[in-house]
C-alpha cells in the first residue's frame, strides 16, 4: 500500500501560477502533469480490511462540536469516542454532498467547452478525483458502522439550485470554502498519532489530491473577479457568503447527538453557542477567508453572513 504525502512540489508551483488572461488554462496544464505523476485509488491504496484500533479516536476531542460544554462534561469516555466518530463521518458525508454539487458544476463547464483543451481535460480529471473521494468517504463511513449523514433535508433540496445561482467566481469560491475548511482539519488529523489509522490514511489521500483542485479554483476566482463589473462582483460576493454559510452549517448533522443520547435540537443549539466550536470553524476557514478577502470577495452585505457562519470573528461590543 503506497503512503501519500500531504504536499506536492507541483501543486505548490501551480498554486501561484496564473496569467492575467486565461490563467485557468495555464494552471490546468500544470495540474494535468501533476495528476499524471501522482494520483491514488482508495480501493487499492487503503487497507480497508485492517482492524480498527479501539484506543484511537476518529477526530481529536478538542475538534468535537460539544467540547468544553456541560453536555460534553456529562459524557463518559465511551460516549465521547462515539460522538467523535459520528461527527467525523458527518463531515465526510457533507464532503460527499458538496463534491456531488462540484462535479455537476464541472460537468456543466465541460459541456460548453472545447473538450480538447487542457482546461476541459482538467475538469474531467477533477471529476474523476471527486468520484473516488466520494467512494472513499462512503466506504469509511460503512467501516465505522455509522449512518450515512449529509445535509438536513431542506438544505439538500435547496442545494439543487447550486449550479444555477453560482457560476464563475462564486462557484469556485464556494468550492474553496468547502475544500479548504476540510483541508485544515484533515491536515491536523493526518499527522495526529492518536487518530484512527484508517482516518489518517483517508485524510492524507484527500489532502494531497485536493491541493490540485484548490490551485485551479484559486486561479478561477482571481481571474474571474478581475473581469467582472461592479454589480456582478457584488452578486458573487453575496452568493458566495450565503452558500458558504450552508456549507459550514452542514458539517455536523444534528442526528449525530442521538448516538450518545442527546436530543438533536439541544445538541445543535449547544454546539452553535459553543465558543470552542466557533473558534474551530474560524480557525479552519482562516486561510481561505484571507485569500477571498484579497480577491475582493469578503465585503458588503455578505460580511454579516460570514460572521454568522463563524468564518469571521464577531465584532466586539464596546
Amino acid at each position: 500500500m503506497s503512503t501519500p504525502t500531504t504536499t506536492a512540489p507541483e501543486d505548490r508551483q501551480a498554486r501561484s501560477a496564473h496569467s492575467a488572461n486565461g490563467g485557468g488554462t495555464d494552471v490546468s496544464t500544470r495540474l494535468l502533469r501533476s495528476a499524471a505523476k501522482k494520483s491514488y485509488d482508495p480501493a487499492v491504496d487503503i487497507d480497508w480490511d485492517a482492524p480498527l484500533d479501539p484506543q484511537k479516536s476518529w477526530t481529536p476531542e478538542h475538534r468535537v462540536s460539544l467540547y468544553g460544554t456541560p453536555l460534553w462534561d456529562a459524557l463518559d469516555a465511551d460516549q465521547r469516542h462515539e460522538l467523535a466518530k459520528h461527527e467525523a463521518c458527518s463531515i465526510a458525508g457533507a464532503g460527499v454532498w458538496f463534491e456531488t454539487l462540484l462535479m455537476q458544476r464541472l460537468l456543466k463547464d465541460f459541456y460548453d467547452a472545447d473538450p480538447a483543451t487542457d482546461r476541459a481535460q482538467w475538469a474531467l480529471t477533477e471529476v474523476a478525483d471527486e468520484c473516488r473521494h466520494s467512494q472513499m468517504f462512503t466506504r469509511m463511513t460503512q467501516v465505522a458502522g455509522v449512518p450515512t449523514y449529509g445535509p438536513v433535508p431542506w438544505v439538500r433540496r435547496l442545494s439543487k439550485l447550486y449550479s444555477v445561482v453560482t457560476w464563475g467566481p462564486s462557484a469556485y469560491a464556494t468550492i474553496l470554502v468547502a475544500e479548504e475548511v476540510l483541508d485544515r482539519l484533515q491536515r491536523e488529523q493526518a499527522e495526529d498519532p492518536d487518530v484512527q489509522p484508517l482516518m489518517r490514511q483517508v485524510n492524507k489521500i484527500h489532502v494531497m489530491e485536493e491541493a490540485r483542485h484548490v490551485s485551479f479554483a484559486r486561479a478561477e476566482v482571481t481571474d474571474g473577479m478581475a473581469r467582472l463589473s461592479r454589480p456582478a462582483r457584488a452578486y458573487h460576493r453575496l452568493a458566495t457568503a450565503l452558500v458558504s454559510f450552508l456549507i459550514v452549517r452542514s458539517l455536523i448533522h444534528p442526528e449525530v447527538y442521538s448516538a450518545v443520547g442527546i436530543e438533536p435540537g439541544r445538541g445543535r443549539r449547544e454546539a452553535l453557542a459553543n465558543p470552542h466550536y466557533r473558534e474551530m470553524i474560524r480557525w479552519a476557514g482562516e486561510k481561505i477567508l484571507g485569500f477571498l478577502d484579497e480577491a475582493g470577495m469578503v465585503k458588503g452585505p455578505g460580511t454579516a453572513v460570514w460572521r454568522r457562519a463563524f468564518l469571521l470573528p464577531r465584532r466586539s461590543r464596546a
